[in-house]
């Protein structure tokens, strides 16, 4: 059986709900917007549900524990192909075990949750390095990111912390969504952006803004020794999918 869910994690969680309701032990469980029509199977629309969510994640908080919650939300997140059923396959067998299965790497879904959960992290790491805000004329500190991973809920905590005194919104052009904190709060928001938000112009943001830019660039340039140039070893620490993001690199 074929279950469809709207590519929310409250999605995938009644989705595991129903699987387990059928009774199905090998359902296959897919984005709506990625599902290819099959005629040999039956297909089940999923109407997330906020209270099945809540009752399958309160059930694995209890058997997985902390550290296993934690590793199915971010491989979630991780939105490879077929990562649904790889954790659906996790999800079964923590809550068949009577033990602590978040270790137990001869389990082939398990070992897959636990690298996809690493990549996952790394990621996470790289954008709370490689970030770069560019203040507008409202006075928000503006940054736009295109992550592998859809990593934007687990960096949010970070630049909360870091950035408590000033407004500031980063924008995942991917997946055209960003995170928004207004001084009390984070929270999800959805613009219409314009291509050019792309380029530091007085059409966003204030001209202080690019003359710092502007600085920052020429003081990078005049620290950087090119006899001691060493591009592979700089690419190795920030890999050159980030460097349009650093405003060193792109003016």
């Amino acid at each position: 059986m074929i279950f469809i869910y709207d590519a929310s994690f409250e999605g995938f969680l009644s989705a595991v709900f129903m699987a387990y309701e059928y009774k199905c032990k090998q359902p296959k469980i897919v984005k709506k917007e990625k599902f290819m029509g099959d005629f040999f199977e039956e297909v089940e629309e999923v109407i997330t549900s906020e209270e099945r969510a809540t009752r399958v994640w309160k059930k694995l908080n209890t058997k997985c524990g902390s550290r296993g919650s934690q590793q199915i939300y971010w491989a979630f997140l991780s939105e490879l192909d077929e990562i649904e059923n790889t954790l659906f396959q996790y999800i079964q067998h923590a809550l068949a075990s009577t033990k602590d299965i978040t270790k137990d790497y001869a389990h082939p879904a398990i070992l897959k949750v636990a690298q996809t959960v690493k990549q996952v992290g790394r990621e996470k790491h790289r954008m709370d390095a490689f970030v770069r805000f560019r203040k507008t004329k409202d006075a928000i500190y503006f940054a736009t990111v295109e992550p592998d991973f859809n990593v934007l809920p687990l960096n949010a905590k970070h630049f909360k912390n870091r950035y408590a005194d000033q407004k500031w919104c980063i924008y995942d052009l991917k997946r055209n969504y960003g995170i928004f904190y207004d001084l009390e709060k984070v929270e999800i928001i959805q613009l219409d952006l314009p291509a050019s938000i792309l380029e530091t112009s007085t059409d966003f943001f204030t001209t202080e803004e690019i003359q710092f830019q502007h600085l920052w660039k020429n003081y990078f340039d005049s620290t950087n020794i090119k006899s001691r140039k060493n591009t592979k070893l700089h690419q190795q620490h920030v890999p050159k999918r980030y460097w349009k993001y650093l405003s060193e690199k792109y003016l």
